[in-house]
């Protein structure tokens, strides 16, 4: 299916946890949005037409048990505010995906587009009945806070060992405050892969895409670039992709 000009629309980034994460989404939707178009791209005119909204309020996610309200009042407002220039919008950070149902419930003119909902249809797509899922800590516990609790309804789940987990935690605050190039990063990442054993791995945190990474072979598969990929069919008016 191809572009229809007509029916293109426009799409609203909301970052700040963190504010590079918002660049990373950005750069994976202007990148998808070319491979759509194909040969027939056309530079600045067939670029996609995106806000970008960053609050540094939302890094509070990170502990987001001991900040809901904080988070979700930023979120709310934020939320409010792109969705009076956009048609679709995405939040770049799979913690704060969390409050998809408060979201939705807002009934915004904008329609959200959720990390779990691209991961589900990508591991329905492809049938991958087992993976590893690496986050912080409110997403990898599974638990109340957690946006990927209704992926184990659609394949099985590894995730890493609680020593593996808090070091995981701890090497997204890093990241956050020091960039993925930064010294010792990469080497720290690649041992908590090592230890895992499922033939694909989620890297469901926007900060894991910028650590230079070498799979080894296995499927590593960057959410980020699921969403990003999602957007730009919607950006073109592809809704059925």
């Amino acid at each position: 299916m191809q572009p229809n000009a007509v029916s293109r629309k426009k799409i609203g980034i909301i970052t700040g946890s963190g504010p590079e994460a918002g660049i990373d989404l950005w750069s994976k939707l202007l990148a998808a949005n070319r491979r759509i178009h194909g040969e027939g791209f056309r530079g600045d005119l067939d670029a996609p037409d995106v806000t970008i909204h960053s609050e540094s309020t939302l890094g509070l996610s990170m502990e987001l048990a001991e900040n809901d309200e904080a988070v979700w009042q930023c979120l709310r407002t934020s939320a409010e505010s792109i969705a009076q220039r956009v048609d679709y919008y995405a939040i770049a950070c799979n913690t704060l995906n969390y409050y998809q149902p408060e979201l939705e419930a807002l009934g915004l003119p904008a329609k959200f587009v959720s990390f779990s909902d691209a991961v589900i249809r990508f591991v329905k797509d492809r049938r991958i009945e087992r993976v590893a899922l690496l986050g912080a800590r409110p997403v990898t516990d599974l638990g109340p806070w957690s946006h990927y609790r209704q992926l184990a309804e659609h394949v099985a789940i590894e995730l890493p060992k609680p020593a593996q987990a808090e070091q995981l935690h701890k090497l997204i605050y890093d990241v956050k405050a020091h960039g993925g190039n930064a010294e010792g990063i990469a080497r720290r990442f690649h041992a908590i892969l090592d230890s895992l054993e499922a033939p694909a791995i989620l890297l469901a945190c926007t900060e894991l895409p910028l650590i230079p990474l070498d799979a080894g072979g296995r499927e590593v598969v960057d959410v980020t670039e699921l969403v990003a990929q999602r957007l730009a069919q919607l950006a073109n008016g592809m809704q059925q992709q």
